[in-house]
């Protein structure tokens, strides 16, 4: 049964006898964090809990934060929040303007409960304090769902905790998920994801082993590196960064920038606007709660610019401080070239090209395979069809499309809906493109792009390779210098191939996966010296010339 649904349905006197059994305020007090830590995770055990992730929803959260403030609190303090009068006070305050008033109805409450007089005759107790105490706990465990539902009232408990403190309301940003920017994209990337248990698995044995240090996934364009990282992102709710070459956020100073606020964000610090990573690092694992481990998820290293120097990619720290991980994804590499040196800190690395997780990779791939034939609701009917007509299996079209795609997900993206769309009609399953650049060679061929009277649509291909990063609709036209209709007709053509966004309002394309951009870029090294490549750069050159732009690649 799933965590969250364990904790939904468990009553909460079950919470607070697992506390009152295990860790009871006649316990000694003197108890250091590591020993506390313990003993958290053997009530969440006790309690079948996941230690790691919290549940999502209201209710669990709550009972979830009481586990962890309760250890070694007298049991009428912890009945205390057991009261669903104490509970709907406390769900209140999230959408009151006037989050003071919650001490007062507490007040209140233990004035004509019995409760009120088992709490007075305890000693050193000041139920104000407690309640803070409960809410910043409350909101580290939320924090760590970071479930949209929680994100709403998050605003509400900060200035709750500081009138509680004593303290005047402050206004608090809100922290979301991940950044903006990145939102699309891990969205678009988990859409149908399937699969790659072994490799969560692995970081998950990595972060348990180890008290800090770097994971890294390296694999081919196509096997999913960056769906790995969105996946983990989107579970966890981890600080993140996206590489990105054909949106030019790829610098480190953008890393640090955006590492910087989303640190800023979470844990919330002061005074390191102009602080350096280990600086920042060593800030946000101060606030952290017993148990809590800060994990930095970094997308496509092989992405990165930045001069080549002796520096660390992206400016890593050598060392770390503890419970700090990162997570992290490239290409595969030579190892000379890997600019990542540490001091005295663990490193592991899982390499999906290995031939010993061939298995896996063949799993997860045909996992896939079956979730679109069965699942997905644009593609289902029409792969169901083309298997029809060709008169073969499911488990067929399932083993040998596997085999087809050399364990790329990129190449199942393209393959897929062709199939479904009714391009490969003429064609049979033996007959498909065997791997991601022999799909990508074959779908030039039938696109006659070696015809010297498709020489526009290769000429607009180029420029978006040349110039590296998005650009608007109209500088595509104006460099061509052709019919602004007939140049958005082959965009549309190869828009599978785009990546299209809004920019300041304009329409932009770039190449969509790195994996195509090395295709067209192979293409321009090897037919180097034919005219159509310098074709290219002159009216890339005309085009500054008249307009006095500067095109940055």
């Amino acid at each position: 049964m799933n965590f969250c649904h364990i904790i939904a349905k468990m009553d909460i006197n079950s919470v607070i006898s697992a506390i009152a059994k295990i860790a009871p305020a006649t316990a000694t007090l003197a108890i250091n964090p590591a020993q506390r830590n313990k003993t958290v995770i053997k009530i969440l055990q006790e309690l079948r809990l996941d230690p790691i992730q919290p549940p999502k929803d209201f209710d669990g959260v709550y009972k979830y934060a009481l586990v962890h403030y309760g250890v070694n609190k007298p049991e009428p303090v912890l009945k205390l929040f057991r009261e669903r009068e104490i509970q709907r006070f406390f769900w209140d305050n999230f959408n009151s303007d006037h989050p003071s008033t919650l001490p007062k109805k507490v007040e209140d409450f233990l004035d004509w409960n019995i409760l009120g007089d088992e709490i007075r005759e305890l000693k050193d107790i000041d139920i104000v304090k407690e309640f803070a105490e409960f809410s910043e706990v409350f909101v580290r465990v939320a924090r760590r769902t970071m479930n949209p539902e929680q994100v709403v009232f998050l605003k509400q408990l900060e200035r709750l905790i500081e009138s509680l403190k004593g303290k005047p309301i402050i206004t608090t940003i809100i922290v979301y998920p991940y950044p903006p920017e990145f939102q699309s994209l891990i969205t678009e990337k988990i859409k149908s994801f399937c699969g790659r248990k072994f490799v969560f698995d692995a970081f998950e044995n990595f972060i348990n082993d180890n008290k800090k240090g770097y994971f890294t996934v390296i694999g081919d364009a196509g096997m999913g590196k960056s769906t790995i990282a969105a996946k983990y992102v989107f579970e966890h709710k981890t600080i993140c960064y996206f590489n990105n070459l054909q949106e030019n956020r790829n610098s480190p100073e953008l890393f640090l920038e955006s590492i910087r606020q989303q640190l800023i964000n979470r844990y919330r610090l002061t005074n390191v606007e102009n602080a350096d990573l280990s600086k920042l690092l060593t800030e946000a694992t101060a606030k952290l709660s017993p148990n809590e481990k800060l994990i930095i998820v970094v997308d496509a290293l092989d992405e990165v610019k930045q001069d080549r120097g002796g520096e660390n990619i992206l400016y890593l720290p050598k060392t770390l401080p503890d419970n700090v991980y990162f997570l992290l994804t490239r290409r595969r590499y030579e190892p000379t070239q890997e600019r990542l040196c540490t001091e005295g800190l663990k490193k592991e690395y899982l390499d999906l090209t290995d031939s010993k997780y061939e298995k896996e990779n063949q799993h997860d791939i045909q996992e896939y395979i079956r979730f679109c034939l069965n699942n997905d609701p644009e593609h289902q009917a029409g792969l169901k069809t083309w298997i029809k007509n060709k008169n073969i299996t499911d488990n067929t079209f399932v083993n040998q499309l596997a085999a087809k795609s050399e364990n790329n997900f990129m190449y199942l993206r393209y393959v897929l809906p062709a199939i479904a769309e009714g391009k490969y009609n003429d064609l049979n399953l033996n007959q498909l493109p065997q791997g991601l650049q022999d799909y990508y060679q074959t779908h030039w061929e039938r696109m006659n792009m070696n015809d010297s009277s498709r020489e526009m649509r290769v000429i607009i291909l180029f420029i978006l390779v040349e110039i590296g990063t998005p650009i608007p609709c109209k500088m595509i036209f104006d460099i061509v210098n052709e019919d602004e209709c007939d140049v958005q007709d082959v965009l549309d053509e190869w828009i599978e191939y785009l990546r299209k966004q809004n920019i300041d309002g304009d329409r932009c394309y770039s190449i969509y996966h790195a994996s195509f951009l090395d295709f067209l870029e192979a293409k321009r090294e090897l037919q180097a010296n034919r005219k159509l490549f310098t074709e290219v750069n002159q009216r890339i050159v005309d085009y500054w010339d008249r307009t006095g732009m500067i095109i940055k690649s």
